[in-house]
């Protein structure tokens, strides 16, 4: 076992607001919520585009996945 501490959800959260706000600009916001017949859905609105959803098992799971797509949409954008 390491002797990390486990990240809150607090704490990933920001860690996706920050980054999405450092290369988007403005965030409106960025939730988690759990949906009936899905599961945990975590959502990020930009005020400029279109909103960004990912699902997950559980809470932890959607925000590593939406952080993911997040990431990959900022990797692709650099490439070009």
């Amino acid at each position: 076992m390491s002797n990390k501490e486990a990240k809150t959800l607090d704490e990933r959260i920001d860690r996706i607001y920050k980054m999405a706000e450092e290369h988007f600009g403005e965030v409106r916001f960025v939730g988690i919520k759990r949906h009936a017949k899905i599961g945990w859905v975590a959502k990020i609105q930009f005020d400029e585009f279109e909103s960004l959803v990912a699902e997950g098992e559980d809470a932890i799971d959607a925000l590593k996945t939406l952080r993911k797509r997040i990431s990959k949409i900022i990797d692709r954008y650099n490439m070009v």
